[in-house]
């Protein structure tokens, strides 16, 4: 005889298996899925694209794990979504999600002073200005010892900074395309030695692994407060994964797909790119013995086409502003006057160029070797009241300069090195801002009037569009 209450309970059992299962797949999906994180992320011009080689991001990786006492993670400050570093966007709704009480949220470089009261959200607002309105942390370095020049004056807002430590506020630089790098951090503290290898080394990529590890290091004694750096294997699981990062925007809002109709935009095609140090150098010193190449963009040739059949619509409008940019930024006429790092290393008072003059590596936009430049970022002229301005005194001519920034040369000791750093890697541009080492442009807009005012270039309003638009699409 059937019996209809076994077969109910039979019933049941089976559906609570099932469910069972389901929630536990369902649970093991979205740990993988936080494991495994997309590779593109959404930015306010389209989509960053990330590679690695394994075709996911690994979040089991030390990069992500808080090493220090203050929960901090190389995540807290290289986040995949603001192009691997951090923007103020994110960081204010980090603070309203938290009241200011996430990791990134720490005195010891995240607020304006050591000494900031943290007490309360509304303290904790103000203590965190520079990383909420700017995405800024503060390097605390002394003035260094037998340098050329001495501090005689101190103008801090935040009444902390002083010859035994300056604050200078600088943005981190990106986690991502590290193989390239020429210099660790903006003013090369953390470079081993100068790379620079034979031609057929391609990259100096033991010298980059130390500078990389002692970069780590450092980071997680000072940025996360650890008592004492974590073993090797830890730091070169780190040191792994970062090299093996690679980001660059692979969507326009309004251009579409960046690697379309023979075009190379994106991670994938950018992790194929020909580098060695000294590849193209502006000033005669590729190994290979090559001349100095203007066109050193070259990921938009095939959408300089007017006969196009694309170019009959507002995505083929879109992509042709793009290659527009990209001839700009090769070959718009610059008269470089007053770099020190360039014209006084060339003894040109004028030095003909363009934007690839100093963001010379091919496709990358960095440059390919060690040149640390003064454009004037840290002037005095461009301090803003939130920043620290700093007097500097010439001990063998008794010249004074300003500066919010000494750059290099709080390294060096050299009164030539002062406000002089690196050029950043370009690509993922759209991702990270704002930009400069202080975050004093807001905008890619901003970056272009800067050198137009700069260098005097007057620029139309078409060329400035084309420019922003090609560099957002980087």
């Amino acid at each position: 005889m059937f019996d209809h209450r076994t077969f109910r309970f039979a019933a049941c059992r089976r559906l609570a298996t099932r469910l069972a299962i389901l929630l536990l797949a369902a649970a093991g999906t979205a740990q993988a899925q936080q494991r495994n994180r997309p590779l593109t992320t959404a930015n306010a011009s389209g989509w960053l694209q990330t590679r690695t080689p394994s075709g996911r991001i690994d979040s089991d990786n030390p990069f992500f794990q808080p090493l220090g006492s203050n929960g901090r993670s190389c995540n807290s400050c290289h986040r995949q979504a603001q192009g691997w570093t951090i923007t103020p966007k994110e960081l204010r709704q980090r603070f309203d999600r938290t009241n200011g009480m996430d990791p990134v949220f720490s005195p010891v470089d995240g607020a304006v002073s050591p000494l900031a009261d943290v007490s309360s959200v509304e303290a904790r607002r103000s203590a965190y200005a520079m990383l909420l309105d700017r995405g800024l942390v503060r390097i605390g370095m002394p003035m260094p010892d037998n340098a050329q020049f001495r501090l005689t004056a101190v103008d801090d807002p935040y009444g902390y900074a002083s010859a035994r430590e300056l604050s200078l506020f600088r943005r981190p630089l990106p986690a991502a395309n590290l193989i390239w790098l020429t210099a660790v951090m903006w003013d090369g503290r953390e470079t081993f030695t100068p790379f620079n290898p034979p031609m057929d080394a391609g990259i100096d990529l033991q010298n980059l692994r130390t500078s990389l590890a002692a970069q780590a290091r450092h980071a997680i004694v000072g940025h996360e407060q650890a008592s004492s750096a974590p073993g090797g294997d830890i730091i070169e699981r780190i040191v792994e994964f970062e090299l093996h990062l690679v980001a660059a925007q692979i969507d326009d809002n309004a251009a579409g797909r960046l690697n379309e109709d023979d075009a190379m935009g994106g991670a994938n095609i950018l992790a194929q790119q020909r580098f060695w140090i000294g590849i193209n150098d502006t000033l005669g010193n590729d190994p290979s013995g090559d001349a100095f190449d203007a066109k050193t963009m070259r990921l938009f040739d095939s959408w300089d086409d007017p006969g196009a059949p694309f170019r009959r619509d507002r995505r083929g409008r879109a992509r042709a502003a793009i290659a527009r940019g990209e001839k700009l930024f090769n070959s718009m006429p610059i008269d470089i006057r007053g770099v020190r790092g360039l014209n006084d290393l060339t003894g040109q008072r004028v030095i003909r160029g363009s934007c690839s003059s100093c963001h010379n590596a091919p496709n990358i936009g960095n440059h390919s070797v060690a040149l640390p430049v003064d454009i004037g970022i840290a002037a005095a002229s461009r301090r803003t009241p939130d920043l620290p301005l700093y007097t500097l005194t010439n001990i063998a001519t008794g010249k004074s300069v300003q500066t919010t920034d000494p750059g290099l040369a709080m390294l060096t000791g050299k009164w030539a090195d002062i406000g002089k750093f690196k050029g950043p890697i370009l690509r993922g541009l759209a991702a990270r801002a704002p930009y400069f080492h202080n975050g004093s442009a807001a905008s890619l807009r901003d970056v272009v009037d800067f050198y137009d005012h700069r260098f005097g270039i007057h620029m139309s309003t078409r060329q400035k569009r084309d420019l922003v638009t090609f560099l957002s699409a980087l």
